[in-house]
């Protein structure tokens, strides 16, 4: 079984936790693969990625390293299993101290598959041409680059304009995205399966723009109004990014292949909405007897 790993190296127990991963690779059969910039953290010499196909990947980090590993995937139909190192970690299944448990688990098959839509950003000239095409399982977010300012924005929905719009920013997202930057900017959040994306301003300077959820078989446009189109970017899950020139933008539509995240234990997105964003959590109100 070929195994990819991706990991985050500004956690300082990555080096150990890499070793336990070989002393329970090494007595299964399984071969792992690493991204480059592990090299100075294993205990022996591991090849890269893409040395050969994958069965599955393992990410350790925050929810930030599974997002990378789907992007270095590049649309292989491999199960992501993520292991979290930090704080909230929602898309992650175990963390440091289960991971002989959960790689047990990923070898035997004895997890669910949650498939995960992403969304497919091209960047286009006035003229039509392809200048730059990215895929982001959370959000693709158009905003200033530099001094924040705000921006104004066309925004088509399958060729129907839908009003300008004044912001600090846009964000469209995916379900999977939308408990993230997009849940913080007000936009509502979706349960996994809604096959839907969501337009959410960010900072709307008019109360008539709100967070409008579309089909996910839907093609939205974002295109910059004349002399307001000055140092705009164009993010991809918060991590890659490519500049919007004059005239230019930004047509987002569902991707052509899925992210499968590996999922362990009972728990469903309500149980881990609870747990990860505290949902209805009142404790801090809740009042001693007596």
């Amino acid at each position: 079984m070929n195994i990819g790993v991706v990991g985050n190296p500004r956690y300082p127990d990555l080096a150990a936790i890499l070793a336990r991963l070989s002393r329970e690779a090494t007595p299964r059969g399984i071969v792992l693969f690493g991204e480059p910039r592990l090299d100075p953290f294993w205990d022996h010499r591991v090849q890269h990625l893409d040395a050969a196909p994958l069965d599955a990947l393992i990410t350790f980090g925050g929810d930030g390293t599974l997002l990378r590993g789907a992007r270095l995937l590049g649309g292989q139909p491999v199960p992501i299993l993520g292991i979290n190192l930090g704080r909230v970690g929602f898309l992650t299944s175990a963390v440091a101290e289960t991971m002989e448990a959960a790689v047990s688990a990923l070898i035997l098959g004895d997890f669910q598959l949650e498939i995960r839509d992403a969304l497919e950003a091209a960047i286009k000239s006035p003229d039509g041409t392809i200048l730059s095409v990215q895929q982001a399982l959370n959000d693709v977010v158009i905003h200033k680059g530099g001094v924040a300012r705000v921006v104004r924005l066309n925004v088509y929905v399958d060729g129907e304009n839908i009003g300008p719009y004044s912001a600090d920013g846009l964000v469209i997202c995916t379900p999977t995205g939308s408990t993230a930057y997009s849940l913080s900017a007000g936009g509502p959040i979706l349960a996994p399966g809604v096959e839907a994306m969501v337009v959410t301003p960010i900072c709307a300077h008019t109360l008539a723009v709100r967070p409008l959820v579309v089909p996910l078989s839907s093609t939205v446009i974002v295109q910059p109004i004349a002399d307001w189109s000055d140092d705009l970017l164009v993010s991809f899950d918060g991590q890659t990014g490519a500049g919007l020139g004059v005239n230019a933008m930004v047509e987002v539509r569902r991707a052509a292949h899925p992210i499968k995240l590996v999922r362990l234990g009972r728990d469903g997105f309500v149980a881990r909405m609870r747990d990860k964003l505290k949902w209805g959590d009142l404790t801090e109100r809740e009042r001693p007897h007596g």
